[in-house]
């Protein structure tokens, strides 16, 4: 008898071991026991019972089926993972291809506690928007361990893109466009097109965003500056000056306001543009500014650093500022509420990518690394600091990215039913930075050598552990695809009540008098011959109900005649003014 058959005769006659319901699904089931939870509005004492991928339930003393994993969390926090709302993840940019793809990006983005990322679709060899789209949801389905979703790119505007577009909000679950006032001759879009993408979207329910940089006066900077001889990474600093991304920014939010169109402002990396923010804000125009780790955390004092590869491993658009004061500043906004949420910009490339502009500085790579590390920087920076309490740092990590592109509170909240992409948080451990430790595929990190207070121990996605005591257990292809609704309230309500409040018409009488006609032949004016009525005077408007002059009409006609003009009588030499005449000498 064949082998084969003798074991299947064997397996046939054994008895088979029921395995109980609760053991099956134990896997499926976690318990966090003993910590604080944090969400952006309250912080409080509870257990967390996660089970099939969502939170089941949030409490004290909860009674729970048996066989669920114990995740011990005393003096710990517990808060909703990170929404990381700007990521470049495998995408081809400036002649090259980012070093992390969907999956070892979305590996280290689990590692420092972010659960979900939203990536930029960008597509410059002419194909549409929705192949582009689609062909980077397949690089995603393949490779993301952690959820995720897009924002797609938009470089110029017709009537073909508007069909686009709605197609992508209408059916694919997009709901905001990326649009780039730098990269002149590259991406960059002119104002005329960025207004009717800012309209487009206000008809879609969608997010405008923008890179916000006057890329004109960029280019003429450039080639100044290597005119005078300067080609290393110094120069990328000198021709994009505060003052230019300030001026792209404030343009950007003047359009939206003259539009009533939201504009969310990716980057911000200078006190300048922060402030042309915060300012749009005040006016009333419903503007979103984000602030990313490395502005939060390190400055542009790095692209004077005599070694190339250190400060051209800190090349990005818009640049970091090397004003020492700015990380700080821009914390103090995003605390108080001017700044909103935060990204990374994570674009990362290698050294010997850098190195296309090694002789030319506008032809080096722009991209740094966060994707891993946003989270504890944050906490370092803001909460450690004393500038922010932990309800806001899970509001800018996370609550807010969530409201403002629709996935609220299905993702960025502790509460039944949201999605189980939990962190257990250390606000205590210390972690310090390095390329030699950190789970991105590039070999550089602007963070290098940096200690920072506050990291993730555990960290849930999906409702599995999949990072645990320092280790990682991630598995290609787990993240999903979550959509974006078009028309989040948390932008639109404020949209759609000031769409309601209309400017007042002022009700007048038309005006009769002269009109300057203009000949088509020479161009000479020729006052019209109208400012007479049949009565000879000038004015226009009916008699009071006493029978007076309407005091509203002017007594003066630049035609020469009055309103009380009065034919002269040939015995009469000199016609007196009101009040007589007078022959005194004086």
């Amino acid at each position: 008898m064949p082998v084969s058959n003798l074991t299947e005769e064997k397996s046939s006659a054994l008895p088979v071991k029921k395995i109980p319901v609760h053991i099956k699904s134990a896997q499926n089931r976690i318990l966090i026991k003993g910590g604080r939870v944090v969400n952006h509005d309250r912080i409080f004492h509870a257990d967390v019972f996660i089970e099939d991928g969502l939170i089941k339930d949030v409490g004290e003393n909860l009674i729970i089926p048996g066989g669920a994993k114990i995740i011990e969390a005393n003096g710990k926090y517990v808060i909703p993972g990170g929404i990381d709302t700007n990521t470049s993840l495998e995408l081809e940019f400036m002649g090259t291809r980012t070093a992390d793809d969907f999956y070892t990006g979305t590996k280290a983005a689990l590692a420092g506690g972010t659960t979900m990322v939203m990536n930029f679709v960008l597509e410059t060899k002419k194909k549409s928007l929705l192949d582009a789209f689609e062909a980077s949801k397949s690089q995603a389905e393949k490779k993301a361990c952690c959820d995720y979703a897009f924002h797609v790119c938009v470089l110029n505007y017709d009537d073909e893109i508007g069909k686009e577009m709605e197609t992508l909000v209408g059916q694919k679950g997009v709901n905001s466009f990326k649009m780039f006032m730098a990269y002149k001759d590259y991406l960059m879009i002119n104002d005329a097109d960025l207004i009717k993408i800012f309209k487009k979207c206000k008809e879609l329910g969608a997010i405008p965003m923008v890179h916000a940089e006057n890329g004109d006066v960029i280019d003429e900077c450039q080639q100044k500056i290597k005119n005078l001889g300067i080609t290393g990474p110094e120069g990328h600093l000198l021709s994009r000056p505060e003052s230019l991304e300030a001026e792209a920014t404030n343009r950007a939010i003047t359009i939206a306001h003259e539009v009533n169109s939201p504009v969310y402002i990716v980057h911000v990396m200078s006190k300048s543009a922060a402030n042309a923010v915060s300012e749009g804000k005040r006016k009333g125009t419903v503007v979103i500014g984000e602030p990313i780790a490395a502005g939060l955390a390190t400055d542009g004092t790095h692209y004077y650093n005599k070694c190339w590869r250190h400060s051209a491993g800190h090349v990005m658009s818009p640049p970091l500022r090397d004003d020492i004061s700015t990380p700080g500043y821009l914390m103090d906004l995003l605390a108080s509420g001017d700044l909103e949420l935060t990204g990374t910009d994570h674009c990362v490339f290698n050294t010997n990518q850098k190195a296309l502009g090694k002789d030319d500085f506008s032809k080096i790579p722009n991209g740094v690394n966060g994707v891993e590390d946003r989270m504890t920087v944050i906490w370092d920076r803001g909460v450690k600091a004393g500038k922010m309490d932990p309800c806001r740092f899970v509001a800018v990590t996370s609550t807010n990215a969530a409201k403002v592109f629709n996935i609220y509170p299905q993702k960025g909240y502790i509460g039944k039913g949201s999605d189980a992409d939990v962190v257990v948080w250390d606000p205590e451990q210390s972690k310090t930075i390095s390329v030699k430790t950190h789970n991105q595929a590039v070999d550089f990190n602007i963070f290098e050598g940096m200690t920072f207070n506050g990291s993730a121990v555990t960290v849930i996605s999906k409702g599995n552990v999949v990072f645990e005591n320092g280790t990682l257990n991630v598995e290609r292809g787990t993240g999903k695809f979550v959509p974006t609704p078009c028309f989040p309230d948390y932008v639109y309500n404020r949209i759609k009540i000031r769409d309601n409040i209309k400017p007042v018409k002022v009700d007048r009488e038309p005006y009769t008098g002269p009109v300057v006609e203009i000949k088509a032949e020479n161009g000479t004016p020729k006052a019209t011959d109208n400012h007479n009525n049949q009565n000879g005077s000038t004015h226009q408007r009916p008699l009071t109900k006493s029978g007076l002059r309407n005091l509203q009409d002017s007594s003066i006609s630049f035609g020469g005649d009055q309103w009380d003009d009065q034919p002269i009588r040939s015995s009469t030499r000199v016609k007196n003014p009101p009040g007589g005449k007078s022959t005194g000498i004086y």
